[in-house]
């Protein structure tokens, strides 16, 4: 009877601890893998080549009170090139251990500052960068200095990453710092913005880790290294989510001046260079201000976020959104804003130091619930399967004859959002394009021309 109970005992420890993981986003959201391994473009060659980097995380640890997460910082969307600015690096294995805690803390003190690197982590493991490229003005010699340009500049004008590196983003919106591959801005493809301010992704897949879906909360997207969630550009109009599907807004607007002397406070600090069309408004963070935006629950706080209720916090959680504009064009401040809204610590570590369980990730997921697009059809040479949300397993995709014949055969890896089928060898005829996820199907008829 003894050794019944104890039994008994350990078996509903076992099951609280396995429904205490699936009740916690910070456990359960990481994209793990242990097979696909990475790839990245060279510039000009749109074939993009094998890394051998295991993509996304590799293994998921939590205790009472925390999340490990291991992963090598490689996305599965192909990266690079990076040579528009003249990086010459490219990304690279960080084998990370992350260590964030299972339930963050509020900052009731004095906000800390999003300092230099790292500030988050994307669900993928791919590190998440505030809105500075280290860069600043230095007025004793009327230029910039910093950062890849060396010297120290002024750090009082400094350079906004998103203007002044878009040169140098792939069409993932992603770029190495070192081997460091990270984004300062939402990890969604130049293509699928409304208004392309890039062209990269006319040589590159137009692949990212989702894609904005103006009909649909966007997905939760990473932590930032307060421990706090970090979502995309869309979510509920109430904090009580009611109300629909809106954009996030960003409550930082451009500052009203025609010279820069003056902080957002008014105060009188070192010049910058003159407002003028070398350096327009924008091209530095002090040149926004902050506006509360009272009555409207859409925008955001000044740390870019607000406390609410979302798909996976359905009783509310502080979160950060990936802000855009109305063209779907990234945002200031971007992803987090100038200081956190929680405690701060540097996430990585050496080592996990506490006795743990791993985390296995639960593969069902329904396909009725994507958002799937097939496109052209009629085709002629290409067809395209894009997924309109965030991929959070392995799909198949099969172009199947009338015959039932698979005739050509891709896949969309979790993290990714596209796949394309060459079909210019095809014969012309009814097809039928199917996506499985090894238990499940959904099928599209598609016409080759």
């Amino acid at each position: 009877m003894k050794k019944t109970t104890l039994l008994i005992s350990a078996l509903l420890l076992f099951q609280s601890a396995i429904s205490f993981a699936q009740a916690q986003p910070i456990i359960t959201k990481w994209l793990q893998n242990n097979t696909t391994t990475g790839t990245y473009y060279t510039s000009g060659n749109s074939t993009a080549i094998s890394n051998g980097i295991l993509v996304n995380c590799q293994q998921v640890r939590y205790s009472a009170t925390n999340v490990y997460i291991n992963a090598t910082g490689i996305p599965a969307y192909s990266v690079g090139p990076f040579t528009g600015d003249g990086n010459p690096n490219n990304a690279g294995n960080q084998s990370a251990i992350f260590k964030f805690p299972i339930t963050p803390t509020p900052n009731t003190g004095t906000p800390t500052a999003t300092g230099m690197g790292n500030i988050g982590v994307c669900i993928n493991g791919v590190a998440v960068f505030n809105f500075s490229d280290a860069v600043s003005w230095k007025s004793s010699t009327g230029a910039f200095a910093g950062g890849p340009l060396g010297g120290a500049g002024d750090g009082v004008w400094n350079r906004d990453a998103i203007k002044y590196e878009r040169a140098g983003f792939d069409c993932s919106k992603g770029h190495p710092a070192g081997t460091n591959y990270h984004h300062h801005q939402n990890p969604s493809a130049f293509k699928n913005d409304l208004t392309l301010v890039s062209t990269i992704c006319n040589l590159y897949d137009a692949d990212g880790l989702y894609v904005i879906n103006s009909a649909q909360h966007s997905p939760l997207i990473g932590f930032a290294y307060d421990g706090y969630p970090i979502y995309g550009a869309y979510g509920f109009a109430n904090t009580d989510g009611t109300g629909g599907i809106v954009r996030m807004k960003s409550s930082y607007q451009l500052r009203n001046i025609t010279t820069r002397t003056t902080n957002a406070s008014g105060a009188t600090v070192t010049a910058g260079p003159p407002v003028n069309t070398t350096y327009p408004l924008g091209s530095f963070q002090e040149d926004y201000e902050y506006v509360a935006h009272t009555g409207d629950a859409s925008y955001l706080d000044a740390h870019n976020g607000r406390f609410c209720i979302t798909p996976d916090y359905p009783n509310g959680t502080y979160c950060y959104f990936a802000t855009v504009d109305a063209n779907h064009n990234s945002a200031y401040p971007y992803m987090i804003g100038t200081t956190y809204y929680g405690v701060y610590a540097n996430r990585k570590v050496t080592s996990v130091t506490e006795t743990t369980t791993t985390y296995l990730a639960n593969d069902s997921f329904a396909l009725n619930n994507l958002d799937i697009t097939v496109f052209p059809n009629p085709a002629t040479d290409l067809i395209v399967v894009q997924m309109g949300s965030l991929v959070s397993q392995n799909y198949t995709i099969d172009l199947i004859d009338i015959n039932g014949k698979v005739v050509l055969t891709n896949k969309i890896n979790q993290g990714q959002t596209l796949s394309y089928l060459d079909v210019q060898t095809i014969h012309s005829g009814v097809y039928f394009v199917r996506i499985s996820d090894g238990k499940n199907n959904k099928s599209t008829k598609v016409i080759i021309e």
